[in-house]
């Protein structure tokens, strides 16, 4: 009779002891350890940092292009204004020419 009672035992003390580890596996999955909680928490805070970073540094090449944009906008307006006036000048000067070239020539 002493060998049923071991058995049983030994069934009571195994299901016991699975039953300890599985809570301690779950408990482990379910809440984390405060040392990896504030691990995760500053590899987070290091990420948006980075993040945040490269959004400055995109905004400030944003605002240097923009610069860049208008500055050479304002010097095509510049260089249309002078093709302009050349053009006029050289429009007045072919007209003044051809007004010469259509008076009789003076002989002497």
């Amino acid at each position: 009779m002493s060998r049923p009672w071991l058995l049983v035992f030994l069934v009571f003390l195994v299901v016991f002891t699975s039953q300890f580890e599985w809570k301690q596996q779950f408990g482990e999955e379910i809440e984390p350890t405060p040392t990896a909680s504030l691990k995760d928490q500053y590899v987070s805070k290091r990420q948006e940092s980075v993040k945040e970073k490269i959004i400055l540094s995109q905004e400030r090449n944003i605002q240097k292009l923009n610069e860049l944009v208008r500055s050479l906008r304002e010097q095509l307006l510049q260089c249309k204004a002078e093709n302009e006036i050349i053009n006029s000048s050289a429009f007045a000067l072919t007209e003044h020419s051809s007004e010469l070239e259509q008076q009789p020539m003076l002989d002497d």
